[in-house]
């Protein structure tokens, strides 16, 4: 078994969801009281929050890059960024070792591509939303139309990732407003909507919707399980 290094932190709340989602996969593929093989840097939030937001990229690459380096010094056989909006910067994290990085606009395109969707509904951080890194790369990779709700749904999705679900907050008004604007999006033309924030899962979830959901967090873990049980 191969061993799989995260980057974590960005929150840990959803961190926690990957160290889960890895540890129960590798368990039912192998059986028995095997778990995963896992290197974790986590970081401080807080600081990468307000370099997000002051638009330093280059500061947040450099603290991933220098995470991803530790995890390489460590023993890890690929790099997995426990966050949609931090692959922004996977190109400087990617190239500063000499490990594969699983990206997570890859996994999600190709499951996309899998199950036949055409267009689909983007759900993030205003930067996944609105900046080309994350759905310009679903688009021009895979073929698939990327719709994102109007200027003041995005405002709503993007404080309450921030300002509720990083903290550990789950409101059942903002689960509602989340709904709606789900629907609003399938009204549109989404045949699907990505929940392209790890956080999100943690208030949405399929059971709450007969729109389909793309939870980013299981299929990124479920992309690293697959790397770590390959020969």
């Amino acid at each position: 078994m191969k061993t799989i290094g995260l980057i974590g932190g960005m929150s840990w709340e959803s961190t926690v969801s990957y160290y889960q989602l890895i540890n129960r996969g590798i368990k039912q593929h192998l059986g028995g009281l095997h778990s995963a093989k896992l290197l974790m840097y986590s970081v401080d939030f807080a600081e990468i929050e307000a370099l997000q937001h002051a638009g330093d990229w280059q500061k947040t690459a450099e603290i991933l890059a220098s995470a991803a380096q530790s995890l390489e010094s460590g023993g890890a056989d690929c790099v997995v960024i426990c966050t949609n909006t931090m692959h922004k910067v996977a190109p400087q994290v990617a190239a500063s070792v000499s490990l594969p990085l699983i990206h997570i606009a890859d996994a999600t395109g190709q499951k996309l591509s899998e199950n036949s969707i055409e267009t689909v509904g983007l759900l993030g951080t205003n930067f996944t939303m609105e900046q080309s890194f994350y759905k310009g790369r679903i688009e021009s990779e895979f073929g698939i139309q990327v719709v994102i709700p109007n200027q003041a749904e995005r405002k709503i999705v993007h404080e309450v990732i921030y300002q509720e679900l990083c903290l550990g907050k789950i409101e059942e008004a903002s689960k509602r407003e989340y709904l709606k604007i789900i629907d609003k999006l399938a009204a549109q033309g989404a045949q699907a909507v990505i929940l392209g924030c790890t956080e999100i899962a943690l208030l949405v979830e399929q059971a709450d919707t007969n729109v389909p959901l793309y939870n980013t967090t299981e299929i990124h873990a479920q992309a690293a399980i697959e790397f770590a049980l390959s020969v």
